[in-house]
């Protein structure tokens, strides 16, 4: 690696030298025309912050890794797919790989939990009355835990070593419980329902009887709840169409009522992505509600810093209103809410209230307040109007899996699945279809990248599942 930005000083060449003068003595280090070094225009700072984001397979090899994986999901045929033997357990509302990509579990409608070898295709496990009513969100603590939420208002909490009864069953919600997340700084479970409360579950204290919780939030009208990776924010989607984030993040401090302070409403200049699905016109940002309609899908960047304008305090809260093409005067209802595995963007689908409304859910007014920044967007049709449509970032974050009808298209932000900080455009634009992918006979309510393997599931409403994988 060189030490400095051009060659070393060579000898002057001259009549006993045995050098061209016409030539340099030695080439210089920086072969790459597109690294234009510390001396370049920008200084040292830009050269390092460059040189940090990946720009080359010398800082960051896995890139190379991840490009060839990219070529390997595009290369997948409808043919490639594998079915599941699921038999009839109502609509698939989610699906979950563990960590190590050895499991793949299933949320179906009819109060029922199944377990695949995602490998094999074999079966492993029903969990029959997992819950009294239809399960709705998995997530995986680590590679053996994994917790599951219902319409029922309870959690529950697995252990894959022991599946025939629950590690224990949590109360507190007083009404459907729609997602989890995990945060593995703290070992904190926090949960979201349509009660309109966040909730945190110290897992580091679980018993039989269940695990201490307190209420850390409530907002009206809430849809879904993500922690960015870092798990430094919280962020909120509701069906009025806002977008509610929590900076520099303390779950251990309950949030009251008006107890948080607010910071001013205002326009990023990092990235957003908007991928719009909608069935009357184009739609913005969109997330799956109860009643899941067409919807966009929008990122913002969302790094860690906390230097924000006013060193502003823990839990400061955020209100925005992403926009969405050809709708500013309608009200749009946030069914899902994804996060770029880098943090790096929000994932939103939309679709609007006039359309499909949840009772007392309000059209939201045209605010002054900023928006996010849309970077991408693509508009998709309203098919299975009534449910809610998941959607997902690959592993790496270079594609989108989204339900499209019958089946899943493929995104990119641009045609060779660049990463996003290497086609941030200035305008928006659309996202790229890579591949659509089409093998259900239903509706296709969620869609889920393998975390280690070259796989990716697809539910449907009549309660399939298929895997699509290369085949060589």
């Amino acid at each position: 690696m060189s030490k400095g930005p051009g060659p070393e000083p060579g000898p002057e060449p001259g009549p006993g030298s045995g050098l061209d003068p016409g030539l340099d003595p030695k080439p210089p280090r920086h072969s790459d025309p597109t690294d234009p070094g510390p001396g370049a225009p920008g200084g040292l700072f830009a050269w390092l912050r460059g040189r940090c984001l990946g720009r080359g397979a010398a800082v960051d090899p896995a890139r190379d890794t991840f490009g060839a994986m990219t070529g390997l999901y595009g290369a997948i045929q409808p043919a490639d797919s594998v079915s599941l033997s699921t038999r009839t357990h109502g609509a698939v509302f989610n699906l979950e790989y563990s960590p190590d990509g050895s499991v793949l579990t299933v949320a179906c409608e009819q109060t029922e939990v199944l377990l695949f070898d995602p490998i094999s295709s074999k079966h492993i496990k029903t969990l029959s009355e997992a819950h009294e009513d239809c399960v709705n969100n998995i997530r995986f603590l680590d590679n053996r835990l994994f917790a599951t939420c219902s319409d029922d208002t309870t959690i529950a909490l697995w252990d894959l070593r022991k599946l025939n009864t629950k590690v224990c069953t949590l109360h507190g919600h007083t009404s459907w419980v729609k997602n989890i997340e995990y945060d593995t700084n703290t070992r904190l479970l926090v949960t979201s329902g349509f009660d309109g409360n966040v909730i945190i579950w110290d897992t580091n204290r679980c018993t039989e009887e269940g695990c201490p919780h307190k209420k850390f939030f409530h907002t009206r009208f809430l849809m879904r709840m993500r922690l960015t990776p870092d798990c430094s924010k919280m962020l909120i989607s509701t069906s009025s169409g806002y977008l509610l984030i929590l900076h520099d993040l303390d779950l251990n401090k309950s949030l009251e009522v008006g107890s948080y302070p607010i910071l001013r409403a205002r326009r990023t200049t990092s990235s957003s992505d908007i991928t719009s699905s909608g069935s009357s016109g184009p739609r913005a940002v969109g997330s799956p509600c109860h009643q899941n309609n067409s919807g966009p899908l929008s990122e913002k960047t969302l790094s860690r810093p906390s230097q924000r304008e006013g060193g502003s305090p823990r839990n400061s809260l955020e209100v925005l209103t992403p926009e969405v093409p050809g709708e500013r005067d309608r009200g749009n209802c946030i069914t899902s809410l994804q996060l770029h595995p880098k943090g790096w963007a929000t994932l939103l689908r939309c679709s609007s209230n006039t359309d499909d409304q949840e009772e007392g859910a309000p059209v939201r007014p045209v605010s002054p307040r900023c928006s996010l920044r849309l970077t991408h967007c693509i508009e998709e049709a309203n098919v299975g109007r009534g449910y809610i449509k998941e959607l997902c970032f690959s592993p790496d974050g270079r594609m989108i899996s989204s339900p499209h009808g019958f089946g899943i298209r493929l995104l990119g932000f641009d045609a060779h699945c660049s990463e996003l900080v290497d086609c941030l455009p200035r305008e928006a634009s659309p996202l790229r279809e890579i591949r659509s992918l089409y093998s259900h006979n239903d509706v296709v309510l969620t869609t889920k990248f393998s975390p280690t393997h070259c796989q990716i599931a697809s539910g449907c409403l009549s309660g399939r599942v298929s895997l699509y994988q290369p085949k060589f």
